[in-house]
């Protein structure tokens, strides 16, 4: 798989620094090549980065600081660190913010991938309005990671490599090797269904 920037011009205007290939089809040897793949990218130094035009990847702590969301004018967050206890928190209430709270866990194990197509489906929303959407978890760097993923290979139809290169130069991300396999998974069945239109 070749990876060529599809970031809009006018928002990264960096030419494409470099050729990746990763064969997908083995699983086990594709979660090794990506996670390398991942560990290539920026060091975080920020709460929250923005990874796409108006897409932000952020901690809790940029989820909860009224100042930074104001100021980058975020007017949707997708937490994947949600719990149902603590419920949607009151400060968003103020602030007009679209609130959607995903109960994930950072666990190989947890199924992520039931979260892809409705979280995705809330980012594009957001976007589509105009608006500025944060998706954050604990550390933004696995939950938070993988949605932002799953939503740029839903919506934006990249693949999962394209995706990756699109957002570690941005945000040094690496999901846990289970949420992994699930986006290899979710590649997969994108490139069958353009295979078969």
């Amino acid at each position: 798989m070749s990876y060529m920037s599809k970031l809009p011009a006018s928002w990264n205007d960096k030419p494409p620094a470099r050729k990746v290939e990763i064969d997908l089809s083995s699983p086990g040897l594709a979660v090794f090549e990506l996670e390398r793949l991942l560990f290539t990218g920026k060091v975080i130094i920020s709460h929250a980065d923005e990874v796409w035009p108006r897409l932000y990847i952020g901690d809790q702590h940029s989820a909860e600081n009224q100042a930074d969301l104001s100021k980058h004018q975020i007017t949707h967050i997708v937490n994947a660190a949600h719990s149902k206890h603590r419920g949607e928190p009151d400060i968003y209430n103020s602030m007009r913010i679209t609130y959607m709270g995903i109960e994930a866990h950072d666990s190989c194990n947890f199924d992520m991938s039931v979260n892809f197509q409705a979280a995705a489906d809330f980012i594009h929303r957001g976007l589509s309005r105009g608006g500025k959407v944060l998706v954050h978890c604990h550390v933004g760097v696995s939950r938070s990671a993988t949605l932002v993923l799953a939503y740029l290979m839903l919506k934006q139809h990249l693949t999962l490599v394209e995706a990756i290169c699109a957002v570690k130069d941005n945000r040094g991300v690496i999901p846990n090797r289970g949420f992994l396999r699930q986006l290899i998974k979710l590649d997969r069945q994108a490139n069958r269904a353009v295979i078969t239109l």
